[in-house]
């Protein structure tokens, strides 16, 4: 993230960058003193405090586990930490400067790596590649989304290794999109009565630098080398991420070398300045891709009034929390995008904390104080449930200071945190929860498309394939949604997205609190660790990663 502030650390940025930057400097001498390994050697504990429990990577999924599907699977091409599309099992990125897709956006064409194998020794070919497309488009399938597969026709297979398709129209963000979609085994799910529910997911085959090796529920997942892996790498033995749901007991572990990698997250900005002084590892404060905010569930009737939403925008403040539990970590936000994005509209209206204002909102509303100062209208109390993960200490106080806050204006907030694995189910998917506060991902991979978050066609509760889950639905939205999609030009695309931010904004969709600055740390000697803002987890190219001792 860039503009990090440090006022609650006395730290200017300017001494936050060098920090990450020695930390680089040390991985990148060692990296030109010492190569990697030819052979696999030792493994890398990576400690992290949700658990992955989604192992088909075309399913619905938190960030965490992605972090294990870079491990084991592969896109036709990947974004590195500049933003540009690397080829993975295409054999290049097309384009239309390449011939790979037609002036008019219409027309795909991929030639595909040759000697790719499956972690079953299976060759991988075109057929793995349409079979992928096509289960996401099988409405039987639990997709975590069809936006843009939805509209890939006439799939032609010339060769194993060459495969052509037609759009329906044109669509900008495809890319992208497949940058963040990985290949799955026609040979092995096929076959499979419930693709939902088929053993695959929980025993995955892919083609990546790691393979399967086992789950310990509630505890770790170990993967193995791929020594037949078609790319660089991998370069380690193992893998194992470790699931410690106490982010004060994942600190501990990094702390007493029990874990190598604090991932996602995993240093709470309260132990930033102890972090610091420990010797033998690197901290680094990364960019982030996502907003933390308070996402509404719009299908609950308090939340659906907008002027609900303007008054519990207007109490929050939104500076003690980025301050005081945060440490001035994170910068406050108006956007779901990071700054970072080409398409980021700064010039959204700045919040500002003012509890009058919002008491006359919710009184012009018609939200009379009734018993215990608790506003109600037509029947409704205004108590709200907002839940979040179980175990995080900070989020845990941000909540706190919104009970208090949001009591000054007549409204009771209850705290309902439940473990990951069940709050990120279906009880986020499918719109069971009434608010939550959760750090998201808006885009799609380096692309700001976010038709999946805020089309109405994406309410998986009401049957869509995407992540909308706070059921919320603009027309002007889904318009502007649908003319940026299809347009290649990227100044038109650009003020498409900066309306779109505008209408969210200004509806609240989302209550947006800040862009989140990370802090992650790895022991000394770890190369290859490279934080990269396009993806949702810094272990993207953990084939790569070795040790120098």
């Amino acid at each position: 993230m860039q503009g990090l502030r440090a006022t609650g650390l006395n730290m200017s940025r300017r001494a936050l960058l060098a920090l990450s930057a020695s930390g680089a400097a040390i991985g990148a001498a060692k990296a030109q003193s010492t190569p990697p390994p030819s052979a696999p050697r030792g493994q890398i504990v990576v400690g992290l405090s949700q658990e992955p429990t989604v192992f088909n990577p075309l399913m619905p999924s938190i960030e965490v586990d992605q972090g294990v599907w870079w491990a084991l699977f592969n896109p036709l091409w990947g974004v590195d930490e500049e933003g540009n599309l690397t080829p993975q099992l295409a054999t290049e990125v097309p384009s239309t400067a390449n011939g790979g897709i037609s002036a008019d956006g219409l027309t795909w064409k991929l030639r595909l790596r040759e000697g790719v194998t499956w972690h079953d020794s299976t060759p991988f070919t075109a057929e793995d590649v349409k079979f992928t497309i096509e289960l996401l488009n099988n409405t039987a399938f639990r997709a975590r989304t069809r936006q843009g597969h939805n509209l890939v026709r006439e799939i032609t297979i010339a060769s194993p290794h060459e495969i052509s398709w037609r759009m329906e129209k044109a669509y900008a963000p495809y890319l992208s999109l497949l940058a963040w979609t990985f290949i799955v085994p026609k040979h092995i799910l096929a076959g499979a009565s419930d693709p939902n529910t088929a053993p695959f997911n929980n025993a995955p085959v892919g083609t990546g630098p790691f393979r399967w090796g086992e789950r310990v529920p509630g505890d770790h997942i170990t993967l193995t080398a791929n020594t037949k892996y078609f790319g660089e790498g991998p370069y380690l033995e193992r893998v194992v991420f470790k699931y410690i749901p106490d982010l004060t007991v994942l600190y501990t572990q990094f702390r007493t070398g029990q874990i190598d990698h604090a991932s996602i997250s995993g240093i709470l900005a309260n132990y930033y300045e102890d972090a610091k002084k420990l010797k033998g590892l690197v901290l680094s404060v990364n960019p982030s891709q996502q907003v933390e905010a308070i996402a509404p569930n719009l299908g609950f009737p308090a939340l659906a009034d907008k002027a609900v939403r303007q008054a519990l925008y207007q109490g929050m403040n939104k500076q003690a929390i980025t301050d005081i539990v945060y440490y001035g970590l994170p910068k406050p936000t108006e956007s779901f995008y990071p700054r970072q994005s080409w398409a980021f509209n700064a010039d959204l209206p700045a919040h500002s904390y003012d509890p009058a204002k919002a008491n006359k909102i919710l009184d012009d509303a018609g939200w009379k104080r009734g018993a215990r100062g608790i506003r109600e209208k037509n029947g409704v109390r205004l108590e709200i449930n907002t839940s979040t993960t179980a175990g995080n200490p900070l989020r845990e106080q941000v909540q706190q200071l919104l009970v208090q806050d949001w009591q000054g204006i007549g409204v009771a907030l209850k705290i309902a945190n439940m473990p990951a694995a069940v709050i990120w189910g279906d009880f986020f998917i499918n719109s069971k929860f009434q608010s939550v506060l959760v750090a998201a991902t808006y885009q799609t991979s380096n692309d700001p498309d976010c038709a999946y978050r805020f089309h109405s066609n994406a309410i998986p509760a009401k049957g869509g394939s995407g992540s909308n889950t706070m059921q919320y639905v603009n027309p002007q939205v889904d318009a502007l949604l649908d003319e940026a999609s299809s347009n290649f030009d990227r100044d038109a695309r650009r003020a498409a997205y900066q309306k779109v931010q505008a209408l969210v904004r200004d509806d609240l969709a989302i209550l947006p609190i800040y862009q989140p600055a990370p802090v992650e740390g790895y022991k000394e000697g770890l190369v290859g660790y490279k934080p990269n803002v396009n993806v949702q987890s810094n272990c993207w190219n953990i084939g790569t990663w070795y040790w120098v001792r």
